[in-house]
């Protein structure tokens, strides 16, 4: 543990078929981070033309997806009728509450060339109070989130409130999700309002409170603390954060705060119980012996 954290989490690298993830949370050392209780970096992955992502129909519950690219584009349907193209600079935030199921695809214009696909996946886990909420769909154009330029970093909020900007998307507890991005020599300093945060190093040559922060690593920032983070070359990285809401439980796709909650998904989805996604056919099997 030193002043710029309190531990550095490596990743696991997640083959997601086709394309490799880097996945920090959920972590042996830390599960979460506020209400952030999944976190992939995934890619950046090159597809020749004619290939692409293809994460066929999945399940969720009580849980929030938010999906945040670099580059490409990713096609999100679900079992809401939802059919949206994601691209950079924009948010796709899903609500699973209840149980939604939902597949994500690299989009057949995409793939008529090479593409590459970079970017940031995560899943919140949703207050108690809201965790069988109706499930519902909000995409965010590019554009629409707040960004602003300081101390040689632009920085974009993602979600939730900092810095005196807030998010138009729609959050259901307190939480910081930030991207910035840095010039040669360009800093910031994270604000400690929120009880837990962490800052994943996209890029490498960059350094918190001093101290060289590793590339694709992610440092979990002591508690009340408001360290700089500084970049020695063009770089980014994403900080995310807020408050807790209690302890969870995940398995495979589901995340809640009842081991018997998710029992019952897992009976519900291997029976066919969950709604289907219009046009698609295939879907991912529960996983057995998990």
């Amino acid at each position: 543990m030193s002043a710029a954290s309190d531990r550095i989490l490596k990743p696991h690298i997640q083959d997601l078929g086709g394309f490799q993830a880097r996945r920090l949370l959920p972590h042996k050392h830390r599960m979460m981070v506020g209400p952030f209780i999944f976190f992939d970096h995934l890619g950046p992955a090159q597809f020749a033309p004619g290939q692409g992502v293809d994460v066929r129909p999945h399940p969720h519950i009580n849980l929030a997806t938010v999906t945040y690219l670099f580059e490409g584009s990713l096609r999100h349907r679900d079992s809401l009728g939802t059919v949206q193209d994601i691209y950079p600079g924009a948010v796709n935030w899903m609500t699973a509450g209840r149980g939604i199921t939902h597949s994500e695809r690299t989009p057949e214009v995409i793939r008529q060339g090479d593409t590459t696909l970079h970017g940031i996946q995560t899943w919140v886990a949703l207050p108690n109070e809201y965790e069988e909420v109706e499930p519902c769909f909000k995409h965010h154009p590019e554009g629409s989130l707040p960004q602003w330029q300081a101390n040689g970093a632009t920085i974009t909020l993602i979600a939730g409130a900092a810095m005196g900007y807030s998010s138009p998307v729609q959050t259901l507890s307190p939480m910081i999700y930030l991207d910035v991005q840095f010039e040669a020599g360009g800093q910031v300093t994270i604000p400690a309002n929120y009880s837990e945060r962490a800052v994943y190093s996209v890029t490498a040559g960059l350094a918190i409170a001093g101290e060289a922060l590793p590339q694709h690593r992610m440092a979990i920032l002591p508690p009340d603390s408001n360290p700089q983070v500084t970049a020695q070359e063009p770089g980014r990285c994403i900080v995310i954060g807020g408050e807790p809401v209690g302890p969870r439980i995940k398995w495979w796709n589901f995340v809640s705060s009842r081991q018997e909650r998710i029992e019952q998904a897992k009976q519900d989805w291997k029976a066919g119980r969950f709604p289907a996604v219009p046009a698609e056919t295939e879907f991912i099997p529960l996983p057995e012996g998990r």
